[in-house]
Formats: structure tokens, sequence, C-alpha cells
């Protein structure tokens, strides 16, 4: 089986945030560098998933590939083209192709505007005539995500959280993009919701051929959902891979931790290896080599010292940590999969 095309490439994506010059009153801000040296690709009709603790860069990411943010250096391609370091107008025709899905579905939609001229507005910025026409498409879309037409007249307030979900899906696929970034689709959502929703989403991929690249730091709903997974931790990729083989047998330090705290459906004794003491450092003065030694177990001197890169631990599998190949595997019981089994 050939290996589908990649349609969206991150190269050695370096994003900044923050920062400020020195004035009279106030002292100069280094900027906090966000995303560090990311790479990805994500293929044609796959689902990849962004994993990794709040803070580490996930959401800038997300924002990098769709334009919202400006990367620093590094950069993005789209179908094989370059899209970074585009003139704005420019840039927003090329990579029209990619929507967002907000982790906040209600803060991103108007609450004065009814729900059927939030999905529409798309249509009109587009330049999509008639106005009729414009109805019968925003009608044909609210149907597609399982909600009724009654809901062309409701407002935002009207509505519970996995209805806003679809509304937000409704709007961003109108415009019939091939990418999706999903920001963490189900937070907030009871588990009945969250299956709902995920469903939708998977239904959605298959039957418009979707590519999502999926936002979570839900690791049932990664599992269930994608196909490969990457782990940041502080603006750096530390693990990516095939889903099954990392959950199955995950190789950093940082991956096993994350997997450890997850909750299981077997009851079973954490190894004491894999607690995490402390918190992050700050972005604005990482350690020195890799970012992850102050709270590693399996922390050497040399690790200090060096910056991991990623190495390949198997087919497809890469891991960014130079003691590797001396921290032994751990069989992992299957997670609590709520959401699939709701």
């Amino acid at each position: 089986m050939s290996e589908r095309p990649t349609i969206l490439e991150a190269r050695d994506l370096v994003v900044s945030l923050g920062g400020r010059r020195r004035s009279l009153f106030r002292p100069a801000r280094a900027p906090v560098r966000a995303v560090a040296g990311v790479s990805l690709a994500l293929r044609q009709g796959e689902t990849l998933g962004l994993v990794g603790e709040s803070g580490c860069g996930k959401t800038t990411l997300g924002r990098t590939l769709l334009g919202i943010q400006r990367e620093a250096a590094g950069e993005i391609r789209l179908d094989g083209a370059v899209v970074s370091g585009l003139a704005p107008a420019l840039a927003r025709a090329r990579r029209r192709a990619i929507q967002y899905v907000h982790q906040d579905a209600a803060a991103a939609l108007d609450p004065w505007w009814s729900i059927g001229r939030l999905i529409e507005e798309g249509l009109i910025v587009a330049g999509v005539r008639p106005a009729g026409l414009r109805r019968a498409k925003v009608g044909a879309m609210l149907e597609a995500v399982g909600l009724e037409a009654a809901f062309h007249a409701r407002y935002v307030h009207e509505l519970s959280g996995g209805q806003l979900r679809r509304v937000a899906l409704a709007r961003i696929l109108l415009l019939e993009p091939r990418i999706v970034i999903l920001d963490e689709p189900t937070s907030g959502l009871d588990l009945s919701v969250q299956a709902t929703v995920l469903r939708l989403i998977a239904e959605l991929r298959a039957r418009l051929g979707l590519s999502y690249l999926l936002i979570s730091h839900d690791l049932s709903v990664v599992e269930r959902m994608c196909e490969r997974i990457a782990i940041m931790y502080l603006g750096r990729i530390v693990e990516t891979g095939p889903t099954r083989a990392i959950f199955a047998s995950p190789r950093h330090p940082y991956t096993q931790a994350l997997l450890a705290a997850a909750p299981r459906l077997a009851r079973v004794t954490r190894p004491t290896g894999l607690i995490l003491a402390g918190e992050p450092p700050s972005p604005r003065a990482l350690p020195s080599g890799c970012a992850f030694r102050t709270r590693c177990p399996n922390a050497a001197p040399a690790c200090a010292a060096t910056l991991p890169p990623l190495e390949a631990a198997s087919h497809q599998h890469w891991v960014a940590c130079l003691k590797w190949r001396e921290i032994p595997e751990r069989p992992r019981p299957p997670l609590v999969t709520g959401a699939e089994s709701a």
C-alpha cells in the first residue's frame, strides 16, 4: 500500500511571542520562543494528533499553520508550495483550504447574530450570490452536521455545548476546506456529547475527504481518532509516529509519564519513576540541552549539554531523547475511553 501524499508540512518552524524594545519607562523584554524548530507533515485523508501539556505550544503551532500567527523562521508548505512569508492578502488566498475550529465554540460565535446568519457569513465574505443560494447551502450544511432547519433562527445562548460545536463545524465546512485544525474539540463536554461530536467528526472526514490536525490533551480521544501523533514539550516535538506504536510502547520519558497519568480500564500500580516532580520550566528561562531534563527521572549530565535530535526508534517512530535506548519499555493497559463507550 503506497503512502498517502503530504498536503501540509512545517519545516523547522519557529514562532516567537511577546517581547518589547527598551523605552524610557520600561526595560526591554526578549520574546518567548513558543515553537522551537518544529517539523511535521499532515498526509491526505489522515488525522494527526498534537498532544502535550497546556502551554507547550500546540495552539500556537495550529494558529501559525493557519496563518493567524506569523512564524519567525522556517517554512510552511501546502501541496508542496511555500505559503509562509507571504503578504496577508496572498496568504489568505493560498491558505483558504485550511480552516480552524476554535476550542471555545461559544466565544468564536457572535451572540447577536442568528445561527443561520453566522453560518452564512463565510459565503457572504466569499462573494457567493444570490442570497437564495446561500440560504440553501446553509440549510444543507445544517442537515449535514445533524441540526434541524429550525436552528437557522436560533441564537448562541439557546444552544448546548455539543450543538455549538456542530455550528462551528458547519460554519467552516461551508467553505469547502481540505484541512481542518480541531483545537480541543471535546473540551468541556460530557462523555455522551463527546461521543456524538467525535462520531460526527469521523463521518465528515470520510464523507468529505478531509484531513485533520487534532490538538488535544485527552489521550483517550487521541487514541481513538488519530492515525499518527506528535508529542510536544515546551515548543518541541519529543516523540512522533503511529498512534498504536507509541501508545503500546512509548520511548520518551515524557510520553511515558503522560500515559501513566491517564485513567485506565484496569487497576495498575504506576511505576514511581513515571510520576513527574515539579512544574515545567518557564519558557523565558529554559534549561540548557534537553528542556525536559529538570523533570526527567533518567536525566544524565549529557542531557544538559546536548539538545537531542529526533532519532528513529522503529519504522516511522521517532524520539528525541539521548537515553531512550536505555529506558525499559513498559506495557500499557487500555485507557478509559469514555466517549467510545458512551
